[in-house]
């Protein structure tokens, strides 16, 4: 896989918008199947309809690749994603530390994309009322 391709990838993942989840089709297979802690979906449509909902349910939501590996046709990005709560005012910046596993189909564009990150320490413990909670649980299972 070229370079070029990759930072294509890159580079859209960091200037996401709303409108740019319009043109997935020149980053991800109209089959292509995507994973996180919270969806499974598989399908242009799908992956989009999720990003999507990012835009509704978070405020100022931004990616920040930290690195990237690229062997044939694995990439692995790291990233800092950056966004604040839609639903709680006023709303602090957050941000959740992750990983990316893509795997490119021949044309370069991604066929499969596996989210890592840890849902419970970097979203939960941030969310208010929730947070108090899975502190004690932290707490209460390092004793």
């Amino acid at each position: 896989m070229t370079n070029s391709k990759v930072d294509h990838i890159v580079r859209f993942f960091e200037t996401l918008t709303p409108q740019s989840v319009a043109r997935f089709s020149e980053i991800y297979t109209e089959d292509a199947r995507f994973k996180d802690p919270f969806n499974e979906v598989q399908g242009l449509p799908e992956i989009s309809r999720i990003f999507r909902h990012m835009y509704v349910a978070l405020l100022e939501p931004r990616f920040v690749i930290t690195q990237q590996v690229q062997q044939g046709e694995h990439l692995m990005l790291t990233w800092d994603f950056h966004f604040k709560f839609a639903k709680f005012r006023p709303s602090q910046l957050q941000t959740i530390r992750g990983a990316s596993h893509l795997q490119l189909a021949a044309d370069g564009r991604i066929a499969v994309h596996r989210d890592y990150w840890d849902a419970a320490e970097e979203l939960y413990e941030k969310l208010p009322g929730v947070s108090v909670l899975m502190r004690w649980l932290k707490k209460r299972a390092n004793t």
